[in-house]
């Protein structure tokens, strides 16, 4: 179809190209201005071994080799703790330990959705799969382009628990790698202490004092190091209004995307009826 003949069959249609914009701006509206707000907790973390006092260094035998600078993901044991921050085990302590179970379930039974949830009798407790999910999808991890810290968010209605729910989940993480690694300390010592009570060869067991010594030294930086796997640098806080989500933003992609969605299917309209002629 030429062009110009595509253009007059949309400026015909224009009557109904502007009801439909303004019905789009009314609803569009009407949803984002009724959405539930919710606060944001953030706070600022960097891995532990980012500083020359670090965990990984002190109790290591050599430095630690440093890695690309074009590599920047996450290794040691920062990265066990991110993968902890949305583990199982931090969705069963939220769960446990906070009223995140009791807040699902008000934002589930809140607004016209709770209603028709009501209505339809589907259910509207939160269980474990829930706070699951909530924590998959909530918590964002986000890297610094400037620097090595990292950023962690949670957003909530309750500015409080949001501000709890963070908290815990980096002491979670925290205690979740001092922890794996103060078992791993303690098998290995037990093995070695075992193999020298009946190793009698001196060249075999002056090695083997080494990785005992190299390892009861582990033992007491971890038992000594506040942070092993994630230092923080700006504890977790509030905002002291909502932001989320960002109604100034969404509406003005509204007042562009409506009108552009109305042209395209009336420009569709008309290419199909030219069609069928």
């Amino acid at each position: 179809m030429p062009l110009d003949v595509l253009l007059r069959g949309v400026w015909r249609l224009k009557p109904w190209l502007l009801l439909g914009t303004l019905l789009l701006w009314l609803a569009g509206g009407a949803l984002i201005l009724s959405w539930p707000r919710a606060f944001t907790a953030q706070a600022i973390i960097a891995p532990a071994e980012t500083t020359g006092l670090a965990t990984s260094t002190l109790i290591s035998a050599s430095a630690l080799s440093p890695g690309s600078l074009l590599d920047t993901r996450p290794s040691g044991n920062f990265a066990v703790y991110l993968a902890a921050l949305r583990s199982t085990e931090a969705a069963a302590m939220l769960a446990r330990d906070t009223r995140l179970l009791d807040a699902l379930r008000d934002r589930r039974a809140d607004g016209p959705a709770g209603s028709v949830r009501e209505t339809l009798g589907l259910r509207l407790e939160a269980d474990m799969d829930d706070v699951g999910g909530w924590l998959e999808r909530s918590l964002a991890v986000t890297q610094s382009l400037a620097s090595v810290t990292w950023t962690l968010e949670v957003s909530l209605a309750d500015r409080d628990l949001a501000r709890d729910i963070l908290t815990r989940l980096h002491a979670f993480a925290e205690a979740k790698v001092r922890t794996d690694l103060l078992e791993l300390v303690a098998r290995r010592v037990k093995v070695l202490e075992a193999r020298l009570s009946t190793e009698r060869d001196i060249y075999l067991r002056t090695p083997i004092f080494e990785l005992l010594a190299q390892h009861q030294r582990a033992a007491m930086v971890l038992a000594a190091d506040e942070a092993v796997a994630a230092r923080l640098v700006s504890g977790p806080s509030v905002e002291l209004k909502p932001s989320v989500p960002n109604r100034p933003l969404l509406l003005a992609m509204l007042l562009v995307v409506a009108p552009m969605a109305c042209l395209f299917l009336g420009a569709c309209l008309v290419l199909l009826r030219g069609g069928k002629r």
